[in-house]
């Protein structure tokens, strides 16, 4: 982080910060991606334009931090239990069932915009898929160094695809929202196997 972003950031307190997030996702719920605009933020939370775009550069980045902002803050450094299985279980029971339906409501969302704007695209991969896949390799590799996975198993390199498809799949097949005790089953059922780990 350059001396200059620093300087930008400790402008606004963390209280602050998060109460311009939850703002952003509430119109992200409310307008969607393409109708939201920097006005209509600053209007919501009593700052000038020119504020957020000294802060967050646009809206891309402004709405990719505020959906990472409110994904659950434990981190894979946090979660060790000693199994993959009860590390995936960990970090899956993070979220509860409520918070699972409206993040998966505002993911199908911003999926749809994400094919339509390369900034939106380039700012979730910074800041939330690149973040995502590292904890999941962290997760992994703990497994490798325990001998629970085999380091050559091809399936590691498809964990993340494997659960997100999981999380998106249970709307579209089944037109219901993911919850914990379907993605917990889903683990057990098709992550762990493909990985070559016992479930029981």
């Amino acid at each position: 982080m350059t001396e200059v972003s620093t300087a930008r950031r400790s402008r606004i307190t963390p209280e602050r910060e998060a109460e311009l997030y939850a703002a952003v996702l509430d119109l992200l719920r409310e307008v969607g991606y393409d109708a939201l605009t920097m006005d209509a933020v600053a209007a919501r939370t009593r700052s000038s334009k020119a504020t957020l775009y000294r802060q967050w550069g646009g809206k891309a980045e402004l709405v990719a931090k505020a959906v990472r902002q409110n994904k659950p803050g434990v981190s894979s450094d946090e979660v060790d239990t000693g199994s993959l299985r009860g590390d995936l279980h960990a970090l899956t029971l993070q979220s509860d069932d409520c918070r699972m339906e409206q993040d998966s409501a505002l993911m199908r969302g911003l999926a749809m915009a994400i094919h339509g704007n390369p900034d939106l695209l380039k700012a979730f991969r910074e800041h939330l898929i690149e973040p995502e896949m590292a904890e999941f390799r962290r997760v992994l590799q703990r497994a490798i160094d325990r001998g629970e996975v085999r380091a050559d198993n091809p399936a590691i390199e498809f964990v993340m695809h494997m659960m997100i498809g999981g999380f998106v799949a249970r709307t579209m097949i089944d037109e219901k929202p993911p919850t914990q005790a379907f993605l917990l089953s889903y683990i057990d059922a098709v992550v762990l196997p493909a990985l070559g780990v016992p479930t029981t």
